[in-house]
């Protein structure tokens, strides 16, 4: 009998966003596996950072950050046979993932190459969308609005439809798309129904009309929020400026921002 695999989603920030289950689940669990960059720590493992053990035997799997394209199965190869490892030594594996697992989640890769040899169980999380959608104060789709999650690195042309199509849109994956995104955006008439939301939940969130934005370069974890679905009153409701005032524990995000 081997370990079991745990895909814990970890939430977009806030340590208190982690769900019940995935805070027992890492008590119980020896080993921890996490993303990591190679020029900095890892955020998945800042967020549950407070609920770590000395005892905790912890696996870094490093991600290259570079704008070119790198050997990304390598990485998930590696990371899968240190896993297994310990799975076939008996010893329960949690593997963070920020956000959701299975939306946009790095744990999906490990989750194809091992789900099929050990028993495997997917904890979800609270997304950086559904975080963004309350920090905001504004519903994210409502009736039979057409809801559309757009990554920024598509074509203009793929993007141009989807801006029309769409009744409620995600904009995820901005970081040096930004500017082009906010063109796009603009020649569809939109402007005015996007808010803006970078780093969510955390002590140095920012939330804004889009056209307030000013800066050419925003951080890879912002969003972009639209709606101009069915029912006017969402897309009327005013966006803040900031929501400082409703993160309360500034103490304790400081701290995880910094790795403490």
């Amino acid at each position: 009998m081997s370990g079991v695999l745990y895909g814990l989603g970890v939430g977009p920030g806030d340590p208190e966003l982690l769900t019940l289950k995935a805070h027992r689940l890492l008590g119980e669990c020896r080993v921890v596996a996490y993303p990591a960059p190679d020029d900095g720590q890892s955020f998945a493992r800042s967020i549950v950072a407070p609920y770590l053990r000395p005892d905790h035997l912890e696996i870094p799997i490093i991600i290259p950050m570079r704008n070119e394209r790198f050997p990304a199965q390598n990485v998930y190869d590696q990371a899968s046979r240190e896993i297994s490892a310990h799975l076939d030594t008996r010893r329960d594996v949690a593997v963070l993932c920020e956000g959701d697992p299975f939306f946009y989640g790095s744990f999906m890769y490990l989750f194809e190459r091992l789900s099929a040899k050990y028993t495997t169980q997917i904890v979800p999380g609270v997304s950086s969308l559904m975080a963004s959608a309350a920090a905001i104060g504004r519903p994210i789709a409502a009736r039979n609005d057409v809801f559309s999650v757009i990554p920024a690195p598509l074509d203009d042309d793929v993007i141009a439809r989807r801006l029309e199509e769409g009744e409620a849109i995600a904009f995820i994956k901005i970081g040096r798309h930004f500017n082009r995104i906010c063109n796009l955006i603009d020649k569809a008439g939109l402007t005015g129904s996007a808010g803006y939301i970078e780093r969510v939940s955390l002590g140095n969130e920012k939330i804004m009309a889009l056209g307030d934005v000013s800066g050419r370069q925003v951080p890879y974890f912002s969003m972009i929020l639209i709606y101009k679905g069915a029912e006017d009153w969402i897309g009327k409701l005013p966006l803040l400026e900031s929501c400082t005032a409703r993160n309360p524990d500034q103490t304790a995000l400081s701290q995880l921002e910094t790795g403490i």
